[in-house]
């Protein structure tokens, strides 16, 4: 069964600051005693090692990049939510906490969601203070703009670059604490394991990509901060090296991995050109601000957008959500995408996208307005597709993007695994069935500058004054071992078919069966494929070179293997849940007007799976959720 989560209670405003109170503290002079690793290092990894560093903890920061600064949160565009109200257009703390319940469709803690909201004022001048350059009114203010399921501009933006910005900050206050030598930052390593002892987190083995050395670290404690599993879909707007191992590999050790198949499709994405392609693009949620999103009603239409009028053009979410229009949550923005290309409606020369279209707010605020908000989210389009967004309408189409699903942690962060804590998007707490855009630079940051560092005292405090476990002692030992057999077994299958072919089939599966829509016939096919193609991977899948030099190839094949075994768990997970909730959508749970149809007697509640060696098959644990403050309803933005 699942430990206790450790909400705390009494009125929802006060309970943080209640649990900061009540949780046991290190003093100043004693956080020098203890030592902390931090694998990964966007924004979650990179300011918790920065804070835990400037208060005073020995840290040791792991990336598998060359530099930290090219940390997948890099590429986020849009913005950071914050509920300043500085537009003074409704905002409050409380609004940000009720939009963000309701936008992840009743499925994610309250306590959590209300922390969450709570700090977000604070990384607002947290950064700002960093010298993140915000882009401001002319009066100096910040300026805001609205995002997906919200009907106030809350989002802080630094034009389409926000991510690249906030994660500059982020860098440079980890690496003062690297020059005071707090902080040890190591690169182009990766995690391959968790070393657990007593059944306490103790530390990790890595193997170095550059000589391919294999290595253990140890510590007091350990923080997962290495993102989501968007990748399993192969085609996503992820960065190519993003991957589910290190928070699968803490799976396999114990810790539950919770709500696996809430998966995110952002609505926005330049849809792919062929089937070869490696990777889609993400274009920020932003644009939907000022641009309109339509299709041709002629299912057979041959002029060209701009020609095509106003009465012979659908704007299907305008029309179907008036109250929100095109700044619905993504998951209701994507399956409508999906529903009117399904029907033949699509726009491209595959016929694979929806028009996302500029004319009407050029006309409205003048093209200097929109290159100064957009500039080089136009220039990046045009690159990529040839088109010129301000001469003719974007093309876009949904694709995978975030993952909700995570490890499952407690109030304080912690997993199943004491000791173990999953920051960021690496665990599933904040976004409920589906994440509002804007918050995921927001929960990263939060995590890592403002709650960690006050719940990792509480469990060191009891720790003090003893040393971490040695490297040598046989936990480590066995854990190296598992690490090089694991590895060679990949050597010596001498296969014919590449770890891309393999990640590219699992893609298609998990795309066609888990992705946007889901049913019962689809779910179980895909678990029996994904199982066949599992079997085939590990008999025939090729491995060229060595593990003791730089072999991408290798890489690629341990993370791949990592990615079956977590698609098979989507699926028994979305199987699991007989109901529509978020991006979670069962067709066969939908009400009368095609809106998703939630079971709030027998699932509103998370689903927490725990490993089992022996097989397979994994068990379930069920948090049940309990909300007093935004009473479930259907969720509606019409």
């Amino acid at each position: 069964m699942l430990p206790d989560s450790k909400v705390p209670e009494g009125p929802i405003e006060d309970r943080w600051d209640d649990h900061k109170f009540k949780m046991k503290l290190v003093n100043p002079a004693n956080k020098r005693k203890f030592k902390v690793i931090v694998v990964g290092t966007g924004l979650a990894g990179a300011s918790a090692a920065a804070t835990m560093g400037e208060l005073g903890y020995e840290v040791e920061a792991f990336t598998f990049h060359d530099t930290p600064r090219r940390a997948h949160s890099i590429s986020a565009q849009g913005g950071i939510n914050g509920a300043k109200n500085y537009q003074n257009d409704g905002d409050s703390i409380y609004r940000l906490f009720y939009d963000t319940v309701k936008g992840g469709d009743f499925r994610s803690r309250e306590a959590n969601v209300h922390r969450l909201a709570q700090v977000s004022v604070d990384i607002i001048d947290q950064c700002a203070a960093q010298g993140v350059p915000f882009a401001r009114e002319y009066a100096g203010v910040l300026s805001n703009r609205s995002f997906g399921g919200a009907q106030v501009s809350r989002t802080f933006y630094a034009r389409g670059q926000t991510g690249q910005q906030l994660l500059l900050g982020a860098y440079q206050a980890m690496m003062r604490q690297v020059k005071t030598g707090k902080v040890k930052l190591h690169t182009r390593m990766e995690m391959l394991d968790v070393v657990i002892k007593d059944g306490h987190a103790v530390g990790i083995v890595c193997r170095n990509l550059t000589t391919g050395e294999i290595s253990s670290h140890s510590a007091h404690a350990v923080v997962l901060a290495t993102g989501g599993y968007g990748n399993v879909f192969y085609l996503s707007t992820n960065a190519m090296s993003c991957n589910v191992t290190a928070a699968w590999r803490a799976h396999r050790r114990g810790a539950y991995f919770a709500n696996p198949s809430f998966t995110q499709i952002h609505p926005t994405c330049i849809p792919a050109s062929d089937e070869f392609q490696s990777k889609l693009t993400l274009m920020s949620e932003s644009l939907r601000n000022d641009g309109r999103i339509w299709v041709p009603r002629n299912r057979d239409e041959t002029r060209r957008a701009q020609d095509i009028p106003e009465s012979d053009r659908n704007y299907f979410l305008e029309e179907k959500y008036p109250a929100f229009g095109n700044l619905v949550p993504r998951d209701v923005a994507s399956r409508n995408a999906k529903t009117v290309v399904d029907a033949g409606f699509g726009v491209g020369p595959l016929k694979n996208g929806v028009y996302l279209d500029f004319a009407d707010a050029i006309a409205r605020s003048g093209r200097e307005t929109i290159e100064a908000k957009y500039g080089n989210l136009f220039e990046m389009y045009e690159r990529i597709t040839g088109e010129d967004p301000y001469s003719v309408p974007m093309r876009i189409y949904p694709a995978s993007h975030y993952t909700m699903g995570g490890l499952w942690v407690d109030y304080n962060l912690m997993t199943t695994i004491p000791g173990l804590y999953a920051t960021g998007e690496a665990n599933f707490s904040d976004h409920g069935a589906n994440r509002l855009g804007a918050s995921a630079l927001m929960q990263g940051l939060a995590d890592g500058y403002f709650v960690l560092p006050y719940t990792i005292g509480d469990y060191l405090a009891d720790k003090l004054n003893t040393d971490p476990v040695d490297t040598g002692d046989d936990a480590f030992t066995q854990a190296e071992a598992d690490v090089r057999d694991r590895i060679k077994a990949f050597l010596e299958i001498k296969g014919t078919k590449s770890p891309d072919y393999f990640h590219r089939e699992l893609g298609k599966l998990v795309w066609d069966h888990i992705g946007m829509a889901r049913n019962k016939n689809g779910l179980e096919k895909a678990i029996g494929e994904i199982r066949a193609l599992r079997e085939e991977f590990h008999n025939d899948v090729r491995v060229l070179g060595t593990a003791e030099t730089l072999n991408q190839s290798l890489e690629k094949a341990g993370r791949i293997a990592d990615f079956f075994e977590l698609a098979e768990l989507m699926a028994h997970d979305a199987l699991d849940r007989q109901e529509s909730c978020g991006a979670h959508f069962r067709e066969e749970h939908v009400l009368d007007d095609g809106e998703a149809k939630r079971d709030d007697v027998n699932f509103q509640n998370v689903s927490a799976w725990e490993w089992h060696d022996h097989d397979t098959r994994q068990s379930k644990h069920v948090e049940q959720l309990e909300f007093e403050y935004v009473i479930p309803s259907t969720r509606s933005y019409k």
